[in-house]
């Protein structure tokens, strides 16, 4: 194709572009620049790769023009793309150093080759820009439910075409046992929008909480318009679900709404995830009532709340255990997931029992430690007296107050106490000192003699011991197994076996960092961290045959208009 021949059919030129820019959906300026830089492949080509050769196509006309770029500089080093002053100010009187100077070229004969390579070009450029648009459009849909139609199954994977994109539902991000084929409408949620490799890739779930979510919010319009929330979900995919809800309008039953008019709202969320059950419960502000709504259909006779832990025990009938339960633990265990709460299920007759054991140790333990006989230690232990601390450093009056004691027996007692933690504290400290635990550590805010045991115990023996630790290391963790059906595994830490939460363990550490010199003080001030940018990935599919029939039309200038649309 030559120079001519452009000339000849630039307004096909241009209809060409327009209609290529139409059908992909991108803008016009796009196809244009990618026909410029076919074009200037071909000239390098032709002229040299070594030369700067650019290519303009008039977006009016279509007219086509070749020039080679030269850079005015004082000193020539490479003929190809530099011209010294001289030589420019005889061309252009107004040349300056820094200026470009360009040279028209002359009409330029296309060949085979370099006609398919400006083909390859085009199809590459158009190719990239619709998957730049596709990224754009998904990338703000992250949240929202899409339909769209199976086109392939691959090994459990399955693409779904969105219309002017495909996405892929993960064999684990679909409803267990669920089967779909080829031509199958299905709805999804967008979860995640990626750059990759091969294009933008749209990441969509059916199995997320957050599905079940979007699909209430579509069936309740209580929940679309704001007057009903959600508050949390819990899902076992394809088996059973829970769903928290709050209304703002005290006239509005959140349940109720949800439900429908004979389940009519609720059925058809069910439907929607393969008669998944679905039990609604309403949020409630006050962590035990909420725990106990959370375990309905059970019913709850006592809950007792260890917030430092963030645990809860739930008391409940002996015919109730297997119902709270759940199937392999499923009910307890999708309450414990909308609640936030590690939840342990106990019967009443487990926890008189317990009641009954604890009771006994701390009257042994009272026993042992005052030298007193055992009706003066279960008295104690009855007044709520659960340590030798307590014995030791409360009131002289709340122990003379107890019934059979007197001012003198009370006075006695918490002598015996005081004694007690005295030698207790000096044998403590032998130890730590026996195991070599540095005295360095006693400076660290909130740490005991008892704890520096513990820690020579462990092998933390200096304050850059202590200061390389993690919170982890001191208070321990739970590993929960990625089986749903499998218990998960508690990890004691070095201070496990003290009331220590994981704020105060992350407090002894930054305090051993500022004794031991890893940080100052000023770095534990509160600073405003940057919010980490988000992700950009993604993925797509190729540029169609009439894409590519279009493109080889520009590049040898035989292109159909008519063609093109169709």
């Amino acid at each position: 194709m030559s120079m001519a021949g452009v000339s000849a059919n630039r307004l096909e030129l241009l209809q060409i572009a327009e209609a290529v820019a139409r059908e992909k959906s991108i803008d016009r300026k796009i196809v244009i620049e990618a026909m410029e830089d076919a074009i200037q492949k071909a000239a390098k080509s032709r002229y040299g790769a070594e030369n700067d050769i650019r290519c303009e196509i008039d977006p009016k006309t279509g007219e086509a023009r070749l020039s080679r770029v030269l850079a005015v500089v004082e000193v020539v080093e490479n003929d190809s793309t530099e011209i010294n002053l001289e030589d420019a100010q005889r061309r252009n009187g107004d040349a300056q150093i820094g200026d470009l100077i360009a040279e028209p070229l002359p009409p330029l004969d296309f060949g085979r080759v370099a006609a398919q390579n400006a083909k390859q070009v085009i199809v590459q450029k158009v190719r990239e820009a619709e998957r730049e648009r596709h990224f754009n459009e998904y990338k703000d849909r992250i949240g929202e439910i899409v339909n769209g139609t199976v086109k392939r199954v691959e090994y459990g994977n399955v693409i779904v075409d969105l219309g002017r994109a495909e996405g892929i539902i993960r064999r684990d991000e679909m409803i267990p046992r669920e089967n779909v084929r080829y031509g199958d409408r299905i709805r999804a949620y967008i979860y995640d929008v990626r750059r990759e490799p091969r294009g933008p890739q749209i990441f969509l779930s059916r199995a997320r909480p957050e599905f079940m979510s979007k699909l209430f919010a579509q069936e309740v319009p209580e929940i679309y318009d704001g007057v009903v929330e959600i508050k949390s979900v819990a899902r076992d995919p394809g088996s059973r679900a829970k769903i928290a809800v709050i209304s703002k309008d005290s006239s509005i039953d959140p349940v109720g709404a949800c439900v429908g008019m004979r389940g009519s709202r609720v059925q058809a969320v069910v439907n929607e995830l393969q008669g998944e059950k679905v039990d609604i419960i309403q949020w409630n502000p006050d962590a035990a009532s909420f725990i106990v709504n959370a375990l309905a259909p059970a019913e709850v006779t006592k809950v007792v709340l260890d917030e430092d832990s963030n645990r809860i025990e739930v008391v409940v009938p002996e015919s109730q255990l297997s119902l709270a339960i759940g199937r392999r633990g499923q009910n307890v265990r999708l309450a414990s997931n909308l609640t936030g709460w590690d939840i342990d299920i106990l019967t009443e007759q487990e926890e008189s029992e317990r009641r009954q054991k604890e009771f006994a140790e701390r009257s042994n333990m009272l026993m042992e430690a005052l030298d007193v006989d055992e009706v003066i230690a279960q008295l104690l232990v009855t007044e709520g007296f659960s340590s030798i601390e307590e014995v030791a450093y409360v009131d002289l009056e709340e122990i003379a107050n107890i019934e059979g004691f007197d001012e003198h027996t009370a006075n006695e007692i918490q002598t015996r106490a005081r004694e007690f933690l005295e030698k207790q504290e000096a044998d403590r400290d032998a130890r730590r000192r026996e195991l070599g635990v540095d005295d360095e550590i006693a400076k660290v805010s909130g740490v005991t003699t008892a704890m520096m045991v513990a820690m020579g115990e462990n092998g933390i023996k200096t304050l850059e011991d202590l200061a390389d630790c993690a919170t982890d290391d001191l208070i321990g963790w739970t590993e929960r197994k990625k089986d749903k059906d499998s218990e998960p595994v508690r990890h004691k830490g070095v201070l496990d076996s003290f009331d220590v939460g994981r704020k105060e363990a992350e407090d002894m550490i930054m305090s051993a960092r500022v004794l031991a010199g890893w940080i100052s003080a000023e770095d534990l001030e509160p600073q405003v961290a940057d919010e980490p940018a988000e992700g950009e990935e993604f993925a797509e599919g190729e540029a169609d045959a009439d894409a590519e029939d279009a493109a080889e039309a520009v590049a040898d200038g035989s292109g159909d208009t008519a063609g093109t649309e169709g």
